[in-house]
């Protein structure tokens, strides 16, 4: 295939309302990243709501709306800025999933039968008595590969962001691709996955991995629950960040601390460097949560006010995502029909 530009795609299940972690594993690197490919003129960047991903696993439709909601309005709260990437909703996008039922029908069950979230749950029945191994998982379970690669394709991605549990997909991605290049025409790009070595993966209150499946994870901007006010409520996850009973004056080491950790992902070196000596040095847990809240408050603290402008405003979140949805279908209705015409689905003749 010929060469050509870089393109970023992100995308984001509406599931759940980003937290902490989110922010510093996803929310900031993509956005940075994005925007330096765009400023150097190397090429463009896609950031979609995966909306048909999030009904696999979730049944709840106020859970999925409510969390399409809250993710458009963090992420672009957070610097998205939709003029410069193009940022819709994937149910927007009629064609993507005509292209997964095309891109279905070259692509090898085998395939599929390796997929990780696929073997982990036959895994899961297995180990159980008298459970049929395909016991609770639904055909949305076991094509989602197929899916996810009918995103990046439809728009010829060349990278896209994944964390390490992903990788396995951007592979299958290239493999649907390859299959129907070989099959047909080449019409689709072999996407490579970007893993960010250095992206912190944040430790949640109670030391373990961050994660909503845990219930230790911090607020970015509340839980979207209108009577709390979302600075007490980062406040308050901060405070009950677990630490062990060392007294205030004994010196602690800043390297074994939850509180130092998360401290690292928002601080300079030098600030860095400051804490760790006074961790060193003696310093009370109380007012190392504090630093820690007020460093972290005053990186979110602008991001948050028009987080909240956006959420009482729903109106102008739906006109940003519909304008996305027209410069997204722009291209994926040309490559859609490109693909009709290599599989042979084309007018019988010319009307007048």
């Amino acid at each position: 295939m010929s060469e050509q530009k870089k393109r970023i795609l992100t995308g984001i299940t509406t599931t759940g309302i980003p937290h902490l972690g989110n922010y510093v594993g996803s929310i900031r690197p993509a956005i940075a990243s994005a925007n330096a490919a765009i400023d150097a003129g190397d090429g463009d960047a896609f950031f979609f709501l995966a909306d048909y991903h999030g009904i696999i696993k979730c049944f709840d439709p106020e859970e999925i709306h409510r969390s399409t909601k809250a993710i458009a309005a963090t992420w672009i709260a957070c610097g998205l800025d939709p003029e410069q990437v193009t940022f819709y909703r994937q149910s927007d996008i009629p064609e993507i999933p005509e292209l997964a039922w095309v891109l279905n029908c070259s692509c090898a069950k085998g395939l599929m039968n390796r997929a990780h979230a696929y073997k982990a749950a036959v895994d899961a029945n297995l180990a159980k008595e008298d459970t049929d191994p395909d016991f609770g998982i639904s055909m949305g379970l076991f094509s989602y590969p197929v899916l996810m690669s009918a995103d990046i394709l439809m728009f010829n991605a060349t990278h896209v962001p994944v964390g390490k549990d992903q990788i396995q997909h951007i592979e299958m991605a290239r493999d649907i691709a390859g299959t129907f290049n070989f099959k047909y025409k080449p019409l689709f790009t072999e996407p490579s996955a970007v893993i960010d070595e250095n992206t912190p993966l944040l430790t949640g209150l109670d030391g373990r991995k961050m994660s909503k499946s845990y219930g230790n994870t911090i607020p970015l901007f509340g839980d979207s629950n209108p009577q709390i006010d979302p600075e007490k409520a980062l406040k308050k996850a901060i405070m009950q960040i677990v630490t062990n009973s060392q007294l205030p004056e004994e010196p602690k080491d800043p390297d074994s601390c939850t509180i130092f950790e998360i401290y690292k992902a928002f601080a300079t070196a030098d600030e860095i460097n400051a804490l760790a000596e006074q961790y060193r040095r003696g310093i009370g847990w109380g007012d190392a949560k504090e630093i820690l809240f007020n460093k972290i408050n005053s990186e979110i603290a602008p991001y948050r006010a028009r987080y909240l402008e956006l959420m009482n405003n729903p109106k102008e979140l739906e006109e940003i995502l519909q304008m996305g949805a027209i410069k997204a279908r722009r291209q994926a209705q040309k490559q859609l029909d490109k693909t009709r015409r290599a599989i042979g689905i084309k007018p019988l003749a010319k009307l007048k």
